[in-house]
């Protein structure tokens, strides 16, 4: 039996549902342990290109079940959709489980996440508007709802009519429209009609994996650079993406966690506002982001692109006790003649940073020192074993190993299943 945890050791959008989809083949269990429907991922199989926000990337194995776990914020209506996108390319949903404990996501999250956003002016964080924040902060102020809540329908109405007192008063004070209790009462009784015999408490259900030796994954959303403490804050997600959290988020003792995989592309991508050291604003990030296809799974938003951070993996890698790397669109640069590696960061007096992550100000500050690295102008679509791999894609490879300061477990070339392969 392993317990494996999936992180993104960057900004977040690193590929972790092509490696869920990938391991998945072989694993009992796939757990999503934090986040919400403000992320994709994106899988291509034979069941064709998925944009995965809520559901786990295990999903396209009948033999796996899928949870929802309690650490996440579930909006029902983006849920269903989902489902129904997935049920119309003929996948059977029968493994698919809900945490009672998960936060559920509510229509006045949105509203007040596009109020308060707004509100920020030319101060704005960066987000999709998806209402995370707002619902992660609800879950804080024990004043949220629980997916679980749609199976006692008098408790949630007095929960609602609670939360409501406060949710219409912010929505008055930011110039939006006050909810109507009743109308959203029977919405939610909707969402019990279809969603309820998929809400369950999940714990008897992951004791039985381990006492059972079955494997399983646990789904992260996003990356380390987003993590709400040890991200670039203010600019981060509303919950903790490092492996760290992903026991409890999932319901597991911490112990339980035998492997964490951080997923890397083989060059650096953002989406959402703040400090992204590494950033080109050249010919050369256009390239990256054309090439790459580096638009976001959920918004669409062309994303931020530059070459490979060694600081940032460095600091991923400590962080989340990174046991491999996963490395994704190695394919991508197969026509670079010249690579670029970020090894340091150099601070405006000097001081040259390279073991360590500068708080979100100084991040401003930085200019990245890099070493070049030769490219190996071949494609590697085919390449199925590392010995496939041109030498100059090796070397690369190596020191991204290196300066990560742990292996290379897997690497990507390519869009399908059967172009990942183990090192």
């Amino acid at each position: 039996m392993t317990v494996t945890a999936i992180v993104g050791a960057q900004w977040g959008d690193e590929g972790k549902g092509r490696i869920i989809d990938y391991l998945a083949q072989n694993a009992d269990v796939v757990i999503r342990f934090q986040g919400g429907d403000n992320a994709g991922h994106t899988v291509i199989n034979e069941h064709g290109k998925h944009a995965l926000h809520l559901i786990p990337s295990g999903i396209f194995n009948p033999n796996t079940a899928n949870i929802i776990g309690t650490g996440c914020v579930v909006n029902p209506q983006s849920l269903l959709e989902e489902m129904a996108s997935l049920s119309k390319a003929g996948l059977a949903l029968d493994n698919l489980w809900i945490s009672t404990r998960a936060q559920m996501l509510m229509p006045y999250h949105r509203t007040l996440d596009v109020l308060e956003e707004s509100a920020r002016g030319k101060d704005t964080i960066g987000t999709t508007k998806r209402g995370i924040g707002p619902a992660y902060a609800d879950k804080a102020a024990r004043s949220g709802l629980r997916m679980g809540d749609l199976l006692q329908p008098d408790w949630l109405e007095s929960r609602l009519d609670n939360a409501l007192q406060t949710v219409n008063h912010k929505i008055e004070i930011l110039g939006g429209e006050p909810v109507d209790g009743a109308a959203l009462y029977a919405l939610c009784m909707e969402f019990q009609a279809k969603l309820g015999s998929r809400i369950v408490d999940t714990v008897p259900l992951v004791r039985h994996a381990i006492d059972h030796q079955q494997e399983i994954l646990l789904e992260g959303q996003l990356g380390v650079m987003r993590d709400l403490d040890w991200g670039i804050y203010p600019y981060v997600t509303s919950s903790n993406p490092t492996a760290s959290f992903a026991s409890s988020g999932a319901g597991l003792p911490a112990r339980a966690i035998d492997r964490v995989i951080g997923v890397v592309k083989a060059y650096s991508t953002a989406v959402g506002d703040g400090p992204f050291p590494v950033e080109l604003h050249d010919e050369m990030g256009e390239r990256l982001r054309s090439e790459g296809g580096e638009y976001g799974a959920t918004t669409g938003r062309p994303r931020r692109c530059g070459w490979f951070d060694g600081v940032a993996i460095r600091y991923a890698s400590w962080l989340n006790g990174m046991t491999g790397l996963a490395i994704t669109k190695l394919d991508i640069l197969d026509s670079f003649d010249v690579i670029k590696v970020c090894v340091g960061y150099q601070l405006p007096d000097g001081q040259v940073i390279r073991d360590s992550m500068p708080d979100t100000p100084l991040l401003y500050k930085v200019t990245p020192l890099y070493e070049e690295w030769a490219g190996w102008k071949t494609s590697t679509a085919n390449c199925r074993h590392w010995g496939d791999l041109p030498k100059e894609a090796r070397a690369y490879i190596h020191r991204l190993s290196e300066l990560a300061g742990i292996k290379v477990d897997y690497v990507s070339v390519g869009a399908q299943r059967e172009q990942m392969f183990e090192v």
